[in-house]
C-alpha cells in the first residue's frame, strides 16, 4: 500500500472516531431543531442554533446572516484563498419544516449531517493539511427555504456559491440511495377577471371567471393525453367566486408543473400556457399568469461521486436499495437540482430507522426519534470520506469536474434543442 492510500485510510478511520465524538452535541442540535419546526424564510431559531453551534467551535469564521436573512455561512481553513490549490469543499444543512407537521422532511436530520461532516472533516485535517496535495476549505452553508420558495436558488443568484469546487448534503428517506430521481419543476398561479352580475336577474351582463377557471383546468385535463408519461401537472382551484346568485368576477388556480429535466419543463409550460390563455378567451375573462420566482432545476448527477460514496457506505454498512420501483421513481424536487447545475456535488438519501413516509406524522416522529441517530451520523461520516477521497487523489477532482463540464454542456444542449423546436412550431 502506498504511503497516500495509508495516509487516506487513516484519515477515513479518524473521521469515524471524531464524529463519534461529537455525537451528543449533534444530537443535541438536531433535537433542538425539530423541537421549534419553523416554515421556509422564517426559520431563526433553527438559524441562531445553527449560527451559535459553529461560533462555540473553535477555529470557524461565521458569517450569521450570509446573502439571506436566516441563511449563514461558517468557514475553516484554506489559508492563503489566492493560492491555486485550494479546493474548498461545502457541506450543507437544510432546517425549514412544513406547515402543520414540523419535520416530516426531516430537515433537522439534513442540518446535523452537514455540521457533523464539517465538523469531522475539520477535526481530521486540523493536523494534516501539510501531508496533502492540496489546501483545504471547509465551507457550511446554511440555506433556509427548501420547502417553498428555493433558498439555494435565491442564494445562487445572490453569489453565494461561488469558489466551491464540490458540494454535499444528504436527505432522510426511507432507505438508503446515492440517488433518487428528482424533477424540474416551477409553481404557477392563474388568475382570471370578469365582471360581477346577478346571476339570475341578468346573467348576460357578466364575464363568468368561474367559467374560464373550469376552462383552464379542463383544457390541462384534455393535455394530458399529449403530455410524456413522466410529466406532471396538478393543481387547485383558489378561488371560485363568492356567492351563487353572483356571477364570480374573479378566479385563481395554482398548479405545480413538473417535468424530468428544465429543457422537457419549458416544453411543458409552453403548452399549459396556452391552456391558461385559451380559457380566457373563450371566456373574456383578462388573465394574469404568474409563475413563481424560482424555478426548481433537475439534478445532475455525478457519477464519480456516487461511486465512491456508495463504495464508503457500502464499507460502514449501508445496505443501499436496489427496488427499480424506487430507484427509477421520479416524483419529487429539490433546489439541489439548482446547486447541481453550477457546482458538482451529490444529494444522497438515507434511512432513518423508520418505513414511515417522508411529508406525514409518522416521518415527524421518526425524525426526532434517537434511533435516527446511528443512521444520521454514519452518513455523515460517508460524505467525508468521499471528499477525503477527492481531496488526496487529485485526479478523482479532476474527473468529478470533467464529468460536471459535460453534463452541464448536454444540458445546455437539450435546453438549446428544445427551445428551438418550440420556436419552428410557432
Amino acid at each position: 500500500m502506498s504511503a497516500g492510500a495509508e495516509l487516506l485510510l487513516e484519515l477515513k478511520h479518524r473521521v469515524v472516531f471524531s464524529i463519534d465524538e461529537a455525537a451528543a452535541k449533534l444530537h443535541s442540535l438536531s433535537r433542538d431543531i425539530w423541537s421549534c419546526p419553523e416554515l421556509a424564510y422564517q426559520e431563526t431559531e433553527s438559524h441562531d442554533r445553527l449560527v451559535a453551534f459553529f461560533s462555540q467551535e473553535g477555529g470557524w469564521k461565521v458569517d450569521a446572516h450570509y446573502k439571506l436573512e436566516t441563511a449563514f455561512r461558517a468557514t475553516w481553513g484554506g489559508g492563503d484563498s489566492e493560492r491555486a490549490d485550494v479546493v474548498n469543499v461545502g457541506f450543507l444543512c437544510e432546517y425549514d419544516a412544513l406547515p402543520g407537521i414540523g419535520h416530516a422532511c426531516g430537515h433537522n436530520l439534513i442540518a446535523e449531517v452537514g455540521a457533523a461532516a464539517a465538523l469531522g472533516l475539520k477535526a481530521v485535517l486540523e493536523n494534516t493539511q501539510d501531508k496533502l496535495p492540496v489546501r483545504v476549505q471547509v465551507t457550511v452553508l446554511g440555506t433556509p427555504a427548501e420547502e417553498d420558495g428555493g433558498g439555494k436558488i435565491d442564494m445562487i443568484r445572490e453569489g453565494a456559491f461561488e469558489g466551491l469546487d464540490v458540494v454535499f448534503m444528504a436527505h432522510p428517506s426511507k432507505e438508503d440511495a446515492t440517488y433518487l430521481p428528482c424533477v424540474a419543476e416551477h409553481d404557477v398561479t392563474i388568475k382570471y377577471r370578469g365582471k360581477a352580475c346577478h346571476a339570475s336577474a341578468y346573467p348576460w351582463e357578466g364575464v363568468n371567471a368561474l367559467d374560464a377557471a373550469v376552462l383552464c383546468y379542463n383544457n390541462l385535463s384534455a393535455l394530458r393525453q399529449q403530455m410524456k408519461p413522466d410529466w406532471r401537472v396538478h393543481g387547485i382551484i383558489k378561488r371560485g367566486g363568492e356567492k351563487p346568485n353572483i356571477i364570480p368576477a374573479y378566479t385563481e388556480l395554482e398548479y405545480y408543473l413538473r417535468a424530468p429535466s428544465r429543457a422537457e419543463l419549458s416544453v411543458l409550460k409552453a403548452k399549459a400556457d396556452m391552456c391558461f390563455r385559451s380559457a380566457a378567451v373563450a371566456t373574456g375573462c383578462q388573465v394574469e399568469i404568474e409563475f413563481a420566482r424560482n424555478q426548481f432545476d433537475n439534478m445532475l448527477r455525478i457519477a464519480a461521486l456516487e461511486d465512491l460514496y456508495e463504495t464508503n457506505g457500502k464499507a460502514l454498512g449501508v445496505d443501499f436499495t436496489t427496488d427499480e420501483d424506487v430507484l427509477k421513481n421520479e416524483s419529487g424536487s429539490t433546489d439541489f437540482g439548482n446547486v447541481s447545475f453550477v457546482v458538482p456535488g451529490i444529494h444522497p438519501y438515507f434511512y432513518i430507522g423508520s418505513n414511515a413516509l417522508n411529508h406525514t406524522e409518522e416521518y415527524t416522529v421518526a425524525a426526532g426519534d434517537d434511533r435516527a441517530q446511528v443512521f444520521t451520523l454514519r452518513t455523515a461520516k460517508a460524505l467525508v470520506m468521499t471528499a477525503l477521497d477527492v481531496l488526496l487523489r487529485p485526479e478523482l477532482l479532476q474527473r468529478v469536474k470533467q464529468e460536471f463540464t459535460e453534463a452541464t454542456l448536454k444540458e445546455d444542449r437539450r435546453l438549446t434543442g428544445e427551445h428551438t423546436e418550440q420556436s419552428a412550431k410557432h
